[in-house]
């Protein structure tokens, strides 16, 4: 229910990452932990967090409290939706303000945050801690984790992919930077279960291992699922904002051909493509992860390369003036199209090669070099 109700307040905002949160990540990993002793372990992992973003700003961080909030802005008196800095008290009387950090590493690997995913984490710790204190019930403690990450996983999949926050939070719309935060969180969380099960399955009978871990070895199959499938639904959105370009072609076209048309600029079509494309590339690339924005705009540049030469293909342009606008427009979305980060796309040594360049030098006998 807690988690629930906190998902269902979730706005998909990035959040920083306060150092207690880091250093649970850490004690996880770690084969000789306490899980919520808050202390930084002093090792090569605290200059590994300094080279990923952490501020030193004297602004308020005096507690968790103040840096992963409700997502309503509201407080609750029964703190049911927000995590408390368990050093608040220590920071206060030392004046001394803890560092945060923009993302949030595992495994050497910067990942960004929400609300939602910092409060998962909190929790996954304080069953990990239940386990060590009470080995008695480690086994109802790993069923218990494996139903929250379930839940977790899909009522993220409901609120995102499926828009339901549009309905619960009160979002006007679900925007490509929420699917990027969103691919984050799955993607960390993805990551994190292996620790949690070699944690939580040190108080595990023998006996009893392998029904347990099947179970989570279902989750992390489920957790990568949703991952692809929001980073699939990023490419759709890409392609059908492609396509809606692409029906308002023949209309634009139609001018060329006029004898009065010395127009030296790209046409509508060319800009409006080059210009959402390269949106998209940006919001993704200040959030995902690298070998992620690759396998995504390895489909992107794809789709670029056939829809549009089938496209233009299909044109009528006699006259010179006609000819050279098409040309024109297929440069300028060539030049787009080699600063999209899609390594290994094409055998070619040009970056991105593809039909639209096939197209270009056959058409016009010229080429688009990097």
């Amino acid at each position: 229910a807690k988690i629930k109700a906190v998902l269902d307040q979730e706005t998909w905002i990035a959040v920083d990452v306060p150092e207690e949160f880091q250093a649970i990540v850490l004690s996880l990993s770690s084969t000789d932990f306490p899980v919520n002793g808050m202390e930084m372990p002093s090792n090569d992992n605290n200059s590994k967090l300094s080279e990923d973003g952490v501020s030193t700003s004297q602004e308020s961080a005096h507690s968790t409290e103040n840096n992963v909030e409700n997502s309503n802005g509201t407080s609750t008196t029964s703190n049911e939706n927000k995590v408390e800095s368990t050093s608040q008290t220590e920071n206060s009387v030392a004046g001394h303000v803890r560092p945060v950090a923009q993302t949030i590493v595992l495994g050497g690997v910067g990942y960004h945050m929400v609300n939602c995913g910092l409060i998962l984490l909190k929790m996954l710790s304080e069953y990990v801690d239940i386990s060590k204190c009470l080995p008695s019930l480690s086994f109802e403690v790993v069923q218990r984790v494996v139903e929250i990450l379930k839940h977790f996983n899909t009522r993220t999949c409901q609120l995102v992919l499926g828009a339901g926050a549009m309905q619960v939070s009160g979002l006007k719309s679900i925007t490509s930077k929420h699917l990027a935060l969103a691919s984050q969180i799955i993607s960390f969380v993805h990551s994190l279960i292996p620790d949690i099960r070699r944690v939580l399955f040190l108080k595990i009978p023998e006996a009893r291992k392998h029904l347990l871990m099947s179970e989570l070895d279902r989750v992390t199959q489920d957790y990568k699922v949703h991952r692809d499938e929001i980073h699939t639904k990023l490419v759709q959105i890409m392609r059908e904002r492609l396509l809606a370009n692409l029906r308002k072609l023949p209309q634009i076209v139609e001018s060329w051909n006029g004898p009065d048309d010395n127009d030296s600029q790209p046409s509508l079509f060319a800009k409006a493509v080059t210009k959402e494309v390269t949106y998209l590339h940006r919001i993704l690339s200040q959030i995902l992860l690298e070998v992620d924005l690759q396998a995504i705009f390895r489909q992107v540049v794809q789709i670029f390369h056939s829809h549009i030469t089938e496209a233009f293909s299909k044109l009528e342009v006699s006259s010179p003036q006609a000819k050279n606008r098409l040309c024109r427009d297929v440069q300028h979305i060539l030049v787009c199209i080699r600063k999209l980060p899609a390594q290994n796309f094409s055998s070619e040594p040009v970056r991105n090669y593809g039909l639209l360049d096939e197209f270009l030098a056959e058409k016009f006998g010229t080429k688009v070099d990097e």
